[in-house]
């Protein structure tokens, strides 16, 4: 398979070239909302909405950023991941009160719940309004963007049926919520959602299990960058903790190197071809 240069606007399910689209769109929401636009049309898409908002302590995060993309055919709501060592001290916290997830199904890590809280209702109207004819539904995002991928598709699925996520695709996505919210997840979103996880990034090993759980279907790049489909053994190596200190987050470490979304498109291509 080549390397795809633009989005094929009519899929409707998972293929490898998609998912390294909805990868560019997740490196993408990195950049100014002028490249966001340029970039967004340059793929076809003739409406781009921008979401952000300033965030505030207790959590250390200085904002949440997202924008939606939309054509004729399909709509791509991405959101921007933030630095490990920005994520490190609160998704190890373990003073910090769960938020009730969706429908008051199970709990949700608060950072999370609190981040996406600050831009969902944005984001829900723009679907809402951008979604006039079936278009298919996408949700990207990567690091801390990933985990607001899957809970605002976890949102919309058990608060607003009519706006389910025709796919889920993140990088490098933390642990998001408890067992029940999971499980209620899957049920809705089964064989919609993939979480790719490469090799030993660090951030997917956080927050710590037992409290904390990862939705399935996982797929994972290997040290040689092969794509592993999810098995009890390979969620078992993924999840194992190679020591959370600092020494794990040491910016030339395997863990950080692992986790960089450059990182992430390398594997990527490399499968592509």
């Amino acid at each position: 398979m080549a390397v795809p240069t633009t989005f094929d606007h009519s899929a409707a399910g998972y293929s490898l070239p998609h998912a390294y689209c909805l990868a560019k769109a997740a490196e993408l929401a990195y950049q100014d909302d002028t490249v966001v636009d340029e970039q967004a049309r340059a793929w076809g898409f003739d409406d781009v909405r921008h979401h952000w908002t300033a965030f505030t302590p207790p959590f250390p995060l200085q904002d949440t950023q997202a924008y939606t993309m939309s054509s004729d055919r399909m709509i791509v709501v991405a959101f921007r991941g933030t630095e490990p060592r920005e994520l490190r001290d609160w998704l190890t916290d373990s003073t910090t009160p769960p938020w009730p997830g969706p429908a008051r199904t199970g709990y949700v890590h608060h950072g999370f719940a609190e981040a996406l809280e600050s831009v969902f209702p944005d984001v829900a109207k723009s679907i809402g309004e951008l979604r006039t004819h079936g278009q298919n539904l996408w949700f990207t995002g990567h690091s801390l963007g990933g985990a607001l991928a899957m809970l605002v598709a976890a949102r919309l699925y058990l608060e607003e049926p009519r706006l389910r996520a025709d796919g889920v695709v993140t990088f490098g996505q933390p642990r998001t919520c408890d067992r029940a919210l999971a499980d209620a997840y899957d049920k809705g979103l089964r064989g919609r959602t993939h979480r790719f996880v490469n090799n030993n990034d660090i951030v997917p090993q956080l927050p710590p299990e037992p409290a904390f759980t990862h939705v399935p279907e996982l797929r994972r790049f290997d040290a040689a960058g092969r794509i592993q489909e999810d098995t009890g053994l390979v969620a078992a190596l993924a999840g194992r903790a190679k020591g959370l200190g600092e020494a794990a987050f040491a910016p030339t470490g395997e863990g950080i190197r692992d986790h960089m979304m450059r990182n992430y498109l390398a594997a990527l291509e490399k499968n592509l071809d």
